[in-house]
């Protein structure tokens, strides 16, 4: 088919010729810009490839010198859990960055990832250019009219609460890094709201990030993940010490907060135990945290992203602190945690068993349920010597032989519990035996096991994620306004 030509299309007027010079004349020149802050868009466009080259950076299941990091796939779909050691954060050869990631709802995996990659870059430059930045904040999150959203007023109050609570703990030298800490997820929260192609309308993700520079630990909380640290008391005991509340919405001043916003908290009568955030008009989406990043179905209602500040000083008796998500917390306690760690055959292994340990828990308390995802990150507070370093490696050879070895011996069990089973079905059986399910009950925090005995679960004991329910979802149910429907990022564009 040819083209079609016609004489109008060739004959403009004077004033297409005016229009079209206005159009031009009027666009933003070079010197008329608005200056576009190269940190901040590093990091709402972290390039994977960019980020997996910092050395030092670890987010796969690794370990290094003084941090180790596991994560494994529940029951209930893809794993929506995240974590990340950085190592040498923000060009400081003594600061260590530590954060795990636990979200939830549709695309819960792809805001935890999201986060995981930006907020680390984001904090680094808030930090280095805190001392700078107190003249630039009065007015850039005001409203087109000049006023101050109300998700703005309700995240600066808490802010300031936050701030007469911890100002008598945080030293003065530190308080920069809370102010940037603060800075960094109210400005992630801003990154996924206006996301092209993640919706975070009922999908969200809970944070601990932990900042360890010299002897001092700084650590911002958003939801339910938690953070506890291993320590000897007087007696030389191993003992857990908890630096994080979880944010549940049952706690008096988040149920207040939520309340005060028109939102309802209350509990199913088939989960009496768990407290859930609820429109005010609609039974969605039953959010088991008062905190989260995205989730902005709810961010009018009392749900906000203020992360809460906890400062500690390292001492002698400090030995490590363990970061997890619930899907660790919700079937092992404080105490049971720091013992598992504690006792690993490798501080390389010590993650992994951890988190082997609570998937065997999930089977043995839960087991009609689905296994929950699991993420752990151990940072280990003490030096070790180079002679301890090259004996823990050589341990953690001989114990993934001897792995292997005890895979290998199950297996060739299987094959021929399968040729006897098969044997014995092909003859005239009139008695059935039941098979009779050997338990090894061990108390935690004994002696040293070898890796072998701490994770390792066998091919027989894998089950489908039909075979069971899943015990406590963190989103129940969607709301009737579609997430797919553009017009929630509309409405609040001025944000």
């Amino acid at each position: 088919m040819g083209a079609c030509y016609s004489t109008t299309a060739h004959s403009r007027t004077d004033k297409q010729h005016q229009d079209r010079r206005w159009r031009t004349s009027n666009r933003p020149t070079k010197l008329n810009r608005t200056p576009i802050d190269f940190n901040f868009t590093f990091a709402t466009r972290a390039d994977d490839n960019l980020l997996h080259q910092i050395p030092g950076r670890l987010v796969a299941n690794a370990s290094s010198t003084i941090a180790t990091l596991h994560t494994q796939q529940g029951k209930k779909g893809i794993n929506q859990d995240a974590m990340i050691v950085w190592e040498k954060f923000s060009s400081n050869s003594d600061a260590v960055f530590c954060g795990v990631f636990d979200g939830h709802g549709p695309y819960g995996h792809m805001v935890a990832r999201r986060v995981r990659d930006s907020l680390p870059v984001l904090l680094s430059t808030q930090w280095m250019n805190s001392t700078n930045s107190d003249q630039s904040c009065d007015n850039e999150n005001m409203n087109a009219d000049g006023s101050i959203p109300e998700e703005e007023l309700l995240e600066e109050y808490w802010c300031e609460q936050s701030d007469n609570e911890e100002k008598e703990t945080i030293p003065e030298k530190y308080l920069p890094l809370k102010k940037s800490l603060l800075k960094s997820f109210k400005l992630i929260d801003k990154e996924l709201k206006n996301h092209p192609s993640i919706d975070c309308f009922c999908s969200g993700t809970t944070a601990v990030g932990l900042i360890k520079q010299d002897q001092d630990l700084i650590i911002g909380n958003v939801g339910d993940s938690r953070a506890v640290m291993a320590t000897r008391d007087e007696d030389n005991s191993l003992v857990a010490v908890q630096l994080t509340v979880d944010l549940k919405p049952n706690l008096p001043r988040e149920a207040a907060r939520i309340q005060q916003f028109k939102g309802r908290v209350f509990a199913l009568q088939d989960e009496p135990e768990v407290s859930r955030v609820w429109l005010p008009n609609s039974d969605s989406p039953g959010l088991a945290m008062a905190r989260a990043f995205g989730d902005f179905c709810l961010k009018d209602f009392g749900l906000i992203s203020v992360p809460d500040v906890f400062y500690h000083r390292v001492t002698d008796r400090d030995e490590f602190v363990i970061l997890a998500t619930d899907g660790v917390w919700d079937v092992l306690s404080n105490k049971e945690a720091v013992d598992i760690v504690a006792t690993a055959p490798g501080r390389s292994t010590a993650a992994r068993a951890l988190v082997d340990c609570a998937t065997r828990a999930w089977k043995l308390k839960y087991p009609t349920s689905k296994t929950d995802d699991c993420a752990a990150v151990c940072l280990f507070l003490d030096q070790k010597p180079k002679g301890v370093e090259k004996e823990a490696k050589k341990q953690d050879i001989d114990v993934v032989n001897e792995e292997v070895k005890v895979m290998n011996t199950r297996k060739e069990e299987d094959n021929i519990d399968e040729i006897e089973k098969h044997s014995d079905s092909s003859g005239d059986c009139n008695e059935i035996e039941l098979a009779k399910e050997k338990v090894a009950e061990k108390r935690v925090g004994g002696s040293k096991r070898s890796l072998a005995e701490c994770i390792s679960t066998s091919e027989d004991e894998e089950w489908s994620a039909l075979e069971g329910v899943a015990r406590v979802n963190s989103l129940l149910s969607i709301p009737r306004l579609l997430s797919m429907d553009s017009s929630w990022r509309k409405s609040n564009s001025k944000i």
